[in-house]
């Protein structure tokens, strides 16, 4: 019979002693049973797990607060596959150095499925550009900022989060760092661990629908290098992608050419070989240095907020749709949780709820992005589901009109203001476009169809 083990944990709120066998333990499947508690008065205590964008501004704001944070990330030196644009307004907003941008973009291709090429970026000002980052550099800024700001950094793989025996007693967090196992108690969770996040599933969140993407960084030679050096270029059509788009974006020394799907998971590697093979006389000799894959959400979780954990990021869903940007909103969700954290505790001084996380962070994320997310989630359901509808998308963006509301609503994250007259103009030229895509559609089919029976 295994023997039993009495461990004291710690907690600035609790303490109180807990039983469990010290051998032949699964960790994944260890319960502990609170024997004593009893509350003291002195500072909250919270534990974001996943050091990402999302992560690292929700400790960065915790610590600032005044609340003792610790922030748990598994492989701080790993880097998630991820296009790596992020929009001008987040460079003031959070403050990110000018030296972690790889390339400022200026100009931007879209290609239809026929490769009708348009040009995107005629209305971009003097001083506008989207920023490329690599998601290794910028999640390590971000957690040595929250790191400074107080923020207690666990390397260390979560393996399970007990659940409160009551409304105010702690969440019990396990984990293992460099083969030994440990345990937290803390009052406040922000789920900031991905899309497959074991904070959600810990409270029972729901599931959501994910898309795949897949990524290769190629090193291409100097002269090739050269013509992405502030340019990126987004190709639409079933052959990349039946649902999504492949992308070619620069880094720092490399491009980043991806592909990502919903329906059509397993046919992810014919994708990627699609996009390169569109994309083969600019990409021709270059020298693949990584291969990375990963789910993306493609909505938000049933569930957000339960008890005293709140989720953020992609663990809570919030990648657009059409466009996949979540850098932003990663980083943005995690920053108004803490925040709202900060203020619901006084600065860490009393205990929170439920109501407290949906009040001060939900309905002020909800209110401010709502409308973002639905947008863009009709436009994918408009103009994704067939390649007659991506030649209309792309005709649509020749327009200096869709151009300029685009990179309105892009680089400084609200719906830009429309006109009415030119709205009207726009709705029947969306129309004209589908009429002519969807005829030139079927004369390819009919061409293509004519060319098998040969």
């Amino acid at each position: 019979m295994a023997a039993h083990t009495l461990t004291t944990i710690n907690h600035p709120l609790h303490s109180f002693t807990q039983s469990f066998i010290s051998k032949n333990i699964n960790p994944q499947t260890i319960r502990f049973k609170q024997t004593t508690t009893f509350t003291i008065t002195s500072a909250l205590r919270a534990a974001v797990i996943g050091g990402g964008p999302a992560g690292s501004s929700a400790a960065e704001a915790l610590a600032s607060g005044g609340i003792e944070t610790f922030i748990f990330e598994r492989s701080p030196e790993a880097a998630k596959p991820c296009g790596g644009a992020i929009p001008l307004c987040m460079l003031d907003e959070f403050s990110i150095p000018s030296h972690l941008i790889d390339r400022k973009v200026t100009q931007m291709k879209i290609i239809s499925p026929s490769n009708l090429t348009v040009d995107f970026g005629k209305t971009l000002k003097p001083h506008e550009f989207i920023s490329m980052v690599r998601r290794e550099v910028l999640d390590d800024f971000l957690r040595r900022r929250a790191v400074d700001c107080g923020a207690t950094l666990v390397k260390a793989l979560v393996t399970n989060i007990e659940l409160p025996i009551s409304e105010k007693s702690p969440y019990i967090i396990h984990y293992n760092s460099n083969n030994t196992r440990s345990s937290l108690a803390v009052d406040v969770i922000i789920g900031a661990d991905g899309a497959n996040s074991k904070v959600a599933k810990s409270i029972d969140a729901g599931d959501y629908t994910c898309a795949i993407a897949f990524q290769e960084r190629i090193k291409l030679p100097d002269d090739k290098m050269k013509y992405y050096e502030n340019l990126a270029e987004m190709y639409v059509g079933s052959d990349v992608s039946p649902d999504f788009y492949a992308w070619v974006f620069p880094k720092c020394d490399h491009v980043a050419v991806g592909t990502g799907t919903i329906s059509s998971k397993q046919n992810i590697k014919q994708f990627q070989g699609a996009i390169r093979n569109r994309a083969k006389p600019k990409i021709e000799g270059g020298k693949v240095i990584k291969v990375e894959a990963h789910p993306i959400p493609e909505h938000p979780r049933p569930i957000r907020v339960r008890g005293r954990v709140a989720l953020v990021g992609d663990a809570a869903g919030y990648v657009t749709k059409c466009s996949g940007e979540g850098i932003y909103f990663a980083a943005k969700s995690g920053r108004m949780c803490g925040e709202a954290i900060v203020r619901a505790s006084g600065n860490g001084k009393r205990m929170i709820g439920e109501g407290d996380l949906k009040r001060e962070y939900l309905r002020k994320w909800d209110d401010e992005f709502f409308c973002t997310f639905k947008f863009l989630d009709v436009l994918q359901r408009v103009f994704y589901g067939s390649n007659a509808g991506l030649e209309a998308l792309v005709e649509l963006c020749d327009r200096e009109y869709v151009q300029r509301m685009t990179f309105e609503s892009y680089l400084y994250k609200k719906m830009a203001r429309g006109n009415p007259a030119e709205d009207v103009k726009m709705a029947a030229a969306t129309v004209g476009s589908f009429i002519r895509c969807s005829i030139v559609g079927r004369e390819m089919a009919d061409y293509g169809r004519s060319l098998l029976k040969m």
